[in-house]
């Protein structure tokens, strides 16, 4: 499965092409900064990761970003070695965000194929959090044999439980993700494997984000 990802260094960046405002009702209070954002990766590390096999784009409204993989893929059984049962990746991103605004991840959509023999089992899990931050948010969600489909898995925060980046601070923010299989009580010689991989080799991690204007530090 898997070939290549992403394109080699830490320090590609990746651009907005265009402008928006709006990013969702004023009654939420989410509005996006007019100007451009840019995500450079500090690192990228990880089993599910190698170097060079994940990319970042900010989408032209500025309100989301996505993660494209092609090289991530956990699995038991025939074939698999005793440590590809569970494959991370942790993205440390550098988010520059235009003056006096302040951004959280509102959501983030997940997806990419399993195939579970009859009792086994996989997880996709994921955690988000701040550079030097207590506050870290996290989702699990379980996949059970037998399947032999594509899958999909959202996680949505609300509003009020958002975990914002500091205003006027730079601060990293991380993103770890993990794949994981269990054989259970499937026939020993038979294979399972989830992976963050479509069909045609790239799979797109939707990131969205909510924005809101900091504080007057006058």
């Amino acid at each position: 499965m898997p070939g290549a990802l992403l394109a080699g260094a830490a320090t590609a960046a990746f651009l907005a092409s265009s402008l928006f405002t709006q990013a969702a009702p004023a009654a939420t209070g989410i509005t996006a900064p007019p100007d451009k954002i840019v995500i450079e990766i500090a690192t990228v590390n990880g089993s599910g990761c190698p170097i060079g096999t994940a990319a970042v784009a900010v989408s032209p409204d500025n309100t989301a970003f996505t993660v494209t993989y092609s090289q991530y893929l956990a699995q038991v059984g025939a074939g698999a070695k005793p440590t590809d049962f569970r494959k991370n990746c942790q993205l440390n991103l550098i988010v520059h965000v235009p003056s006096g605004f302040t951004y959280a991840v509102a959501s983030a959509d997940y997806r990419g194929f399993a195939h579970l023999e009859s009792g086994a089992s996989a997880t996709q899990k994921a955690s988000y959090y701040f550079q030097g931050s207590s506050d870290t948010a996290s989702r699990t969600h379980p996949f059970t044999g037998p399947y032999n489909d594509d899958w999909q898995a959202n996680d949505t925060t609300d509003w009020g439980q958002l975990v914002w980046a500091p205003c006027g601070v730079q601060r990293n923010f991380n993103i770890n993700t993990e794949l994981r299989v269990g054989a259970g009580t499937s026939d020993p010689h038979s294979n399972s494997f989830i992976a963050m991989d479509s069909t045609d080799g790239d799979i797109q991690t939707i990131y969205h984000l909510a924005w809101k204007e900091c504080p007057d530090p006058r």
